[in-house]
This record gives C-alpha cells, structure tokens and sequence, in this order.
C-alpha cells in the first residue's frame, strides 16, 4: 500500500473517530489496542479466581477434615458442610482451577493481550487483518468464559474429571456428580473458546505475512512477533483436534454413540457401549494438550527477550538461532504428545519413540536459555520489575525444564507419572515461567497501553514475593512427589505411609496463601496506575522497535502521518557508530554503515 493509501486510510479513521460512542469505543470496539485491554482485564479476573480455587484446596490439603468458616461461605452447606470440604467439590475445583489457568489466563493473557498489542504497533500496521473478526474473537472468549463460571453454579457442580476431562468419567453423566450439567457446560465452553482462539490466531497469521511496512523483511521481525507468529501457526493445527474430541465426547454423552466407551459396568449394571476406547480420546486430547504448553510458554519467551535486550542495552544473542529454536520447539511440540500417556499402557517401542522426540526438544529450548544468559553477560542491566521478571522466567524455565527430561523418559516417568512430581514440574516450567512473561509484559507495555508508568517499589515488591512463594510452593512438591504422594487426592489420612509427608503440606500452603496474597499488590498497582500512574513519555524504556515511535495519546490507526520505514534490524543497541546506546528501527542508514550481523 502507498504512503498516500495509508494517509487516506488515516483520514478515513480519524473521520470515524470523532464519532465513537462509549458502547463503540470501549465496549464492542475493532481497535486491536482496545481489544487487547479487554483480553488482559478479563484474564486478571479469571487469573483472581482461578488462584483463589487453588489457595482453597491448598488449605483443604494442610489441613483435611478441618472446619473452615470461609469454606461454608464460599462453598455452601451442600459443599462444604459445617465447613468441611466434601471429596467431590475438591475434584471439582482441581478441574475448574487447571481449565481457567491454562485456557482462560495464560492462553488469553499472553498471546490476546500481546499478540493483539503488538502485532499492528511492531510490524508496522494500522490495525489487524480483520478488526471486525478481531473483536467476534473477543466475544467468543468472554461467552465461553461466562459459560466456564456459570458452571460453578449448577446443582450437581461443576466438572470434575481434572482439567484433562478424561472419560470414562466425563463421558457418563452418571458417573460422578461433576459429570452432569457441569461438564456438559464446560464441552460448550471449550468449543466456543477453540473457535475465538481460531478466529484470533488466522487473524495474527495474515496480519504478520501481509501488513508489514516497507522495509520490514521477516528477518527484521523483533522475536516477539515471531514468537506470537508461530504461536498461531501451532494453535490454527492442534486446536480443531481438541474440537473435535470435545464433540465427539458430547455424542457419547448425549446421543448414545461409544467413541470413547468400551464395556463398562456401574453399580452392578451392565452398559450397552462398546467397541470404543478411552485411550483414543487421551490421544486427541493431548495432540492438542502438548503443543498448548508451548503455544503458552512461546509468547512469553518472545516478550521475554525483547525485554532482556532493552534492558540489557545490548543487542539480543544468536537472533537467527533464537528464530530457528521457535520454529523447531513448534515442528517437535506436535510429535512428543505420547509422553502424556506412558502409563495407559502404550507399547513400549512407541513408548522409545516419544522418549527420543521429547527429548530432542530439550535443544532448541537450550538454545534459547544460553541465548538469554549470553544477552545478560556483560550488559549494562537495568534491574526494573519487567527485566526481573524475565529473568525470574528463566530461572524457572530452566529449573522446571530439568525435570521435564526425568518425565520425558518413559522408564523413570512411569513410577512419578501420578504424584506431585509431574505437578511441580508443569507448574514450574509452564504455569509460573508464562506467568512471569506475561508479568514482565504487562510492566514493560503498560506505557504503551495506558499512557502511564506503574509504580516501580509495588512493582520490586511484587516480584520477590511472587518469586520466593513461588519456589516455596513448587520446590517441595518434587521430593513428595519422589516420596511417592499421589495427586488428585483430597486427602491422605486413610495412608499411615504419608503423615510424615502432612507438614510439608502445610509449608507448601502457607508459601500459596503469601504469595497469593501479595498478588493484591500487583493488583493494586495495576488498577490504580490506570487513572493515577506517573504519565509515561513516548519512549520510557529507550526501545528501537517500532511501537515506541507512536504517539503516547492512543489513535484509531497507530501513526498520526505515514507509517514509519524500517531501515535495520529490532535490536541495534550499544552500535559503535552512534553516540546513543539504541538505534530505532526507522533511523536510516549512515553513508557506509553496515548492517550488523546477527
């Protein structure tokens, strides 16, 4: 598109603007840096309640069969009788507590808040592909987040077959008390999400491949826009699988077929399904579930590194490995599923088969954290809250992807497969590393999105309670995990073998609560910043990518005049040819400068 195109476009937008009403401007609004404030809000309110079903069953596992006031009053008689939680709603709040966190907070809050930000502002675009599909995909998001709550309150409960739904628990509606209306919510939910994810992640695909400016080449991409990129990609070819496990989960359900059911017999009778197998919807569901680890770990890794380079105020290390890396983890994030499932009695050469795969993917993974230790080494750091927080993330994602090569193994997996071990590691790698890019994001773009600074000393707070809490909780999960204390259990009185173990349980949960608790600071910060933060100048954190040339005042259209060109690659910091330590992306090439290498 010419330069004249783009003004006309702008003309034509800002015409359009003056007209906005508070419904078309806030509300149902096409602007992608509106629409990614509403994925960020609402997956803080779902991030509030899914850490505060995990502190409540936290609390159930220190101290089982006790009375709690606070039980009864968020739980009710039926729930929590006379305070006490019953084994069911504990089943439940495992479930509905791993759905949010994975769907509903680090799905949303990294790759729809940041994807949706950052895309237009760093390749250089006036919007999305489609801001009309960019705001359905919203909706959808919220709809299904609704029908998730709404769950919460039907009769018999919400689901209760784990956050993997697995049959033949979820496929029966008699089976449990979760597998009724509740679960038949959360199908509906999960269909509705798949479908806003889709429309999103088509969305991200052909923004990036067709809007960018003039000059920014694929090669001039900052790794956020790569990371998000084939993030997409990953998304558009494992999410319909899970659509279609869903749907066909909801026929044995509710139409009598037995894709899922084999001969089962409850209470003594004998039901008439046949010739189908659970093991084929563990298959489908993690030919999704594995590669939506990395679809939420990859947006995080790529804020991660913008943030480490600006902060670091040195160009990112090995920035064609670091693209090769992302592009082989999305390759290798579809073939290493099977690990899941080395315990549902898989053949054993299939078994070696994805031992081999799940371990090649530890090397594109290291290639990325030598990558970000490099870019530290000798920098001048910059310690604020977004640059700690990346480097939190790395810690983490390092010490939690240790363990993975321990349940990437299909020998030594098989006897810690069922215990807290595997939950050590998956929070530790993927819960709290995403969480920790996607905090890191919200400190270093708040600017970008609000126009005002957070406060830093709320933001230090914030990070080393968070990071001190969250090793507290995690640490010592893999040494009861290794001790043999099995998951999913609401609790292991009736086991003399693990009382030794109860005190362990009760550090762990007092390091939930704290850490929970100081999340309010973040919260408080947050909100608060919005309406009475420090005003931000245009380009606070000295930056060379392109959304720090916009103005701080937001407009439909990003750029005022024409679109900015891009003359060298995303990281030009510290270049010996300039007196300042950052080069932006649009500053033209001196007379026989060369273009760096990386």
């Amino acid at each position: 598109m010419s330069a004249e195109g783009h003004d006309h476009g702008q003309d034509h937008e800002h015409e359009h603007h003056h007209k906005d009403t508070f419904i078309t401007k806030y509300i149902f609004s096409i602007d992608h840096k509106m629409i990614a404030k509403q994925y960020l809000i609402t997956g803080i309110i779902m991030g509030v309640i899914g850490i505060a079903m995990s502190l409540l069953f936290r609390m159930q596992l220190a101290w089982p069969e006790e009375s709690f006031k606070i039980f009864n009053v968020l739980l009710g008689d039926k729930f929590a009788p006379d305070g006490v939680m019953t084994n069911d709603v504990y089943l439940a709040l495992v479930t509905i507590h791993g759905t949010i966190m994975v769907f509903f907070v680090l799905t949303a809050g990294l790759s729809g808040t940041f994807s949706n930000l950052l895309i237009p502002l760093q390749i250089g675009a006036r919007d999305m592909a489609s801001g009309f599909m960019n705001m359905v995909s919203y909706w959808l998001f919220f709809l299904s987040a609704v029908i998730m709550l709404s769950s919460l309150f039907v009769e018999a409960g919400p689901a209760s077959s784990g956050w993997t739904i697995y049959p033949p628990l979820s496929a029966l509606p008699q089976a449990i008390p979760g597998s009724g209306t509740g679960m038949t919510l959360w199908l509906v939910s999960m269909a509705i999400f798949i479908a806003s994810s889709l429309m999103g992640s088509l969305n991200y695909i052909v923004t990036v491949i067709n809007l960018r400016t003039k000059g920014m080449s694929m090669t001039r991409l900052p790794l956020t826009i790569w990371t998000f990129f084939v993030t997409a990609v990953i998304g558009v070819i494992s999410f319909p699988v899970l659509l279609s496990a869903a749907l066909l989960l909801i026929f044995d359900r509710s139409f009598g077929t037995s894709f899922f059911l084999s001969d089962i017999y409850i209470a003594g009778e004998v039901l008439h399904y046949q010739g189908g197998s659970p093991v084929l919807f563990e298959h489908l569901f993690w030919f999704l579930g594995h590669p939506e680890v990395y679809i939420v770990i990859l947006p995080a890794m790529g804020l991660v590194s913008e943030i480490m380079a600006t902060n670091s105020r040195k160009p990112i290390f090995g920035y064609r490995a670091m693209i090769m890396s992302v592009l082989a983890i999305a390759f290798l994030s579809t073939i290493v599923w099977g690990h899941h499932m080395f315990v549902s009695g898989m053949n054993p050469f299939l078994g070696s088969v994805f031992t081999f795969t799940t371990l090649l993917i530890a090397i594109p993974s290291a290639v990325k954290a030598f990558n970000w230790i490099t870019t530290l080494w000798k920098g001048n750091l910059q310690f604020n809250p977004a640059m700690l927080f990346s480097i939190g993330m790395v810690s983490t994602f390092i010490t939690g992807g240790l363990t993975g090569i321990i349940l990437g193994d299909s020998t030594l997996d098989i006897n810690v497969h069922d215990t807290y071990f595997v939950i050590a590691h998956f929070h530790l790698v993927m819960g709290i590393s995403a969480l920790y890019g996607m905090f890191a994001g919200i400190y270093h773009w708040f600017p970008k999105m609000y126009g005002r600074m957070l406060n830093k000393n709320l933001g230090y707070i914030h990070f080393w309670v968070t990071a001190v809490c969250a090793y507290g909780v995690f640490f010592p999960m893999h040494f009861i995990g290794l001790a043999g204390l099995p998951r999913r259990y609401y609790t292991n009185t009736s086991f003399p073998l693990f009382d030794d173990l109860q005190n362990v349980n009760v550090l762990i949960t007092v390091f939930a609560l704290v850490g929970g608790a100081f999340q309010l600071v973040f919260l408080y910060n947050f909100f608060s910043s919005i309406f009475y933060g420090k005003k931000a100048v245009q380009n606070p954190w000295r930056s060379t990518t392109l959304e720090w040339t916009t103005p701080v005042e937001h407009i439909h259209g990003n750029w005022p005049g024409e679109i900015p060109h891009v003359y060298r690659w995303p990281y030009d910091y510290s270049n010996p040819n300039y007196d300042v330590d950052f080069v932006p992306q649009n500053v033209p090439m001196k007379e026989g400068e060369e273009v760096l290498h990386h």
